[in-house]
């Protein structure tokens, strides 16, 4: 892993762009509460079927009341005492990439200002999975780096 003006570079190669511009720096996913838990319905063989095939995240993305409650519990787990509309449950190992959908180790209060720097950075990786430029394994590693890093 190395910078390169301003934009994260990990082992594969992949940019991953710029930190965050809150100056208390990001709030980081805690490996003990939030280490990332996987679909084992996604894998590289199934890519086609599942993560690339258009609309299949909506059919596994859970529910509002499910995850507006984990998200408060969470924000008492991650000492955040903002208000909750601040804040998405972000799936630590996106959807797009093959994340459990409502397993509470794959979920996470995410600050919205984070949340716009992650979200087209999974869309990216995604989008390189489905072209086949990036390994689905690759792709995790490189959101997993990210998330610890940068939040």
């Amino acid at each position: 892993m190395r910078f390169r003006a301003g934009i994260l570079v990990v082992a594969s190669g992949v940019a991953l762009g710029p930190g965050t511009a809150n100056p208390q720096g990001p709030i980081l996913p805690k490996h003990s509460l939030t280490p990332g838990v996987f679909n084992y319905a996604v894998k590289a063989s199934t890519i086609d079927t599942t993560i690339c095939k258009s609309g299949w995240t909506a059919t596994i993305r859970p529910a509002p009341s499910y995850t507006n409650a984990l998200k408060v519990q969470q924000m008492q787990q991650y000492g955040e005492t903002g208000s909750p509309s601040d804040y998405e449950e972000d799936h630590f190992i996106p959807l797009e990439l093959g994340g459990a959908p409502k397993n509470p180790k794959n979920l996470w209060p995410e600050p919205h200002s984070q949340s716009k720097i992650t979200d087209p950075l999974e869309t990216k990786l995604k989008r390189q999975v489905c072209k086949g430029t990036l390994t689905l394994k690759k792709a995790r590693d490189a959101i997993r780096t990210f998330k610890f890093t940068n939040g």
